[in-house]
């Protein structure tokens, strides 16, 4: 496998891990009202069917990306996506219902899985690139890191500030490759090679820098 296969294939694992994060909580509160002999196969279902969903949401994005100026608007989405991981003061998870039956609590799972996913979806289908193949790989070696160790995903982000940082700008660095990939200003980027090569990184200087005034701004505030 050449670098940028492997590059492509980490970026997809640490999106899905930066923004599924949440998967777990989800799968919790909704499975919490069942006996307990039903919660695993909640747990299994739900999150099996939600893994088929967004597998097939994703190669949708995937194929709408390749129309014109579509990666660039995806890309521009995903640094406000980023930007809002690192703003963030709210947990929509906390609005998930619980289901009484093992049915209602799959049906909550995966499409909880599915409205939160949505950012998951285009930043997955950014780092892709159009590789389909990358897609199903990244998904099914990061969805049991995202079952089983979300919670401690989530603690470790909110002990350590400074890795909500760090997946802020794994998505940045997705951003700008979307960008500079756009097939539509290949020309402009062709002209200004090294604006093309430095746009991933001016896209993280961009979110983190934002995202820190933000934050700070608001801590002098209170």
């Amino acid at each position: 496998m050449d670098l940028e296969l492997i590059t492509s294939i980490l970026l997809i694992i640490g999106i899905d891990i930066v923004l599924g994060g949440d998967n777990a909580i989800v799968i919790a509160l909704a499975s919490r009202n069942l006996p307990e002999y039903q919660r695993n196969k909640a747990i299994f279902l739900g999150t099996g069917l939600a893994v088929i969903v967004r597998i097939v949401l994703t190669i949708l994005a995937v194929y709408l990306l390749t129309i014109p100026y579509l990666q660039l608007i995806g890309g521009f989405l995903l640094v406000i996506i980023a930007f809002k991981l690192l703003v963030s003061e709210g947990d929509d998870a906390s609005s998930i219902r619980a289901g009484v039956t093992l049915g209602a609590a799959v049906r909550t799972i995966v499409f909880a899985d599915i409205v939160m996913g949505l950012d998951n979806v285009i930043a997955v289908a950014g780092a892709a690139h159009g590789n389909i193949i990358l897609v199903v790989i990244g998904l099914l070696v990061s969805v049991p890191i995202i079952v089983w160790g979300s919670k401690l995903i989530l603690y470790l982000m909110e002990r350590f500030p400074l890795l909500v940082y760090g997946g802020a700008a794994i998505l940045a660095y997705t951003a700008g490759n979307m960008i500079g990939h756009e097939k539509n200003l290949h020309s402009f980027f062709a002209a200004h090679t090294s604006l093309g090569t430095f746009i991933p990184y001016i896209t993280i200087a961009v979110v983190l820098i934002s995202g820190m005034v933000v934050n700070s701004f608001r801590s002098i505030k209170r």
